[in-house]
């Protein structure tokens, strides 16, 4: 055979390989540049509504790329489009935002930021959810894309989402026109991090998948006074400790267990030194729950313990509770899910592609699905294999997100991740 018909011959090979079988070996090839754009990230989180850094940075590398980039969507937000002929419109989102949380990892590109929240306060600040991981997946999935636009037709639509530790960025993209001033999509796709799974390791989970969250503000009124004469005061300090034991109830004495409940007091503002007993002290609850009539019911007890709290306490009037409103269930697509796991198990392997149980963690992920578009919103496993192990060994748990600790396996977790993308964007670009 000439040397020619052997280069023919091996280009037909290519030609007929199966769609997404192709991306593992280029996506080692970035992995050095995607690392440095991760750390760089981490480095420098901003919080929700303020991204406007990190979005500048995304933006810049999509035009690099050739997607058509529009930024301020939703405020702080971006949309990068690639079209590539006729199919579909895929749409793959990733959340920009990070935490007020002070980072307790070690890393040596650790975050250091000190910054002021939109309300005012001083806070630290920190990628404690592993959205810069889903920012350099999303980024490494965009420059695979754009490089291999022989192997899919239609139009990929990138979006960067701000605010969703908020819950409310999707909500202020598509207030903004994302499906109006865009291309609407037949799809989207999301994919988040996970501590229950080894690092690599992709989850998915049809039909209902992350809880609905709303967080009411709880404030106890009380007689303020010196700390010495605590018989001349009201202490609603005293009053909050005791109306959250009593919340706990909620939970453990006045709810079926098949039917999920979450209450978490994560926050507690109240006085100003040792020696003063102050007025009033305000509580911040997290309330999850997967129906809104379970919702209703838990707000209702939270009213009526709180209002009899104050009372056996002899509070000067009765407290107040400022409930915001409330986020929604993420539903993942059932047909939708079953076909991307399905190319995903096909491309990557039954024993990496597992079905996933539904957690009680929410995400305004869910804006997406309820705005009419097929959506699906897969995990994927960040810890390192041996440590999960020694966890559920010992009892103790790994650093899950949300905590000051949480450091994903980065090189395990980010190329699965840019790999599981693609492969699910190659099926619903190929696949009728």
């Amino acid at each position: 055979m000439s040397a020619i018909s052997k280069l023919a011959f091996v280009i037909a090979l290519l030609a007929a390989a199966p769609a997404g079988s192709q991306p593992a070996a280029d996506i080692d090839s970035y992995y050095s540049d995607l690392r440095d754009l991760y750390q760089d990230l981490h480095r420098n989180p901003e919080l929700a509504f303020q991204e406007v850094q990190t979005a500048a940075k995304l933006a810049a590398r999509l035009r690099t790329l050739g997607f058509e980039v529009t930024t301020g969507v939703g405020r702080t937000g971006i949309v990068g489009l690639l079209k590539n002929g006729a199919g579909p419109v895929v749409m793959l989102r990733t959340e920009l935002d990070a935490l007020p949380v002070a980072e307790k990892t070690g890393a040596p590109f650790a975050s250091t930021v000190v910054t002021k929240n939109l309300a005012g306060a001083t806070v630290p600040v920190m990628h404690a959810c592993g959205h810069d991981l889903h920012m350099t997946a999303w980024m490494g999935t965009a420059r695979w894309m754009a490089e291999h636009r022989q192997q899919w037709h239609g139009t990929l639509m990138l979006v960067g989402q701000p605010a969703e530790e908020s819950t409310s960025g999707a909500e202020a993209m598509l207030q903004d026109g994302l499906f109006e001033r865009f291309p609407r999509p037949a799809y989207v796709i999301g994919l988040h991090d996970d501590d229950t799974m080894p690092a690599g390791t992709i989850g998915f989970h049809p039909g209902p998948f992350r809880a609905l969250s709303i967080s009411p503000a709880v404030t106890l009124y009380g007689r303020g006074g010196h700390g010495a004469m605590p018989y001349n005061t009201i202490d609603p300090v005293v009053m909050a400790a005791r109306t959250v034991t009593a919340l706990q109830t909620i939970v453990s004495r006045e709810n079926n267990p098949m039917d999920p409940i979450v209450l978490t007091i994560g926050s507690i503002h109240g006085g100003t030194q040792a020696n003063i007993i102050p007025d009033e002290v305000t509580l911040g609850l997290n309330i999850r729950t997967y129906s809104e009539e379970t919702q209703a019911r838990v707000l209702a007890a939270v009213a009526r313990i709180i209002k009899a709290e104050a009372a056996a306490s002899g509070a000067p009037r009765e407290p107040s509770m400022r409930i915001p409103e409330s986020g929604h269930i993420v539903v993942n697509d059932p047909a939708l899910t079953r076909r991307v796991a399905a190319a995903l198990q096909k491309a990557i392997g039954t024993q990496t592609v597992v079905e996933m149980p539904a957690k009680m963690t929410s995400e305004d992920f869910a804006e997406y699905g309820r705005a009419g578009v097929p959506a699906v919103l897969l995990h994927i496993g960040a810890v390192n294999a041996g440590k999960l192990a020694d966890a559920r060994r010992t009892g103790i748990p790994v650093p899950a997100p949300h905590s000051p600790e949480w450091l994903p396996d980065l090189e395990p977790t980010l190329k699965a991740a840019v790999r599981g993308e693609t492969v699910v964007l190659l099926d619903l670009f190929n696949n009728k």
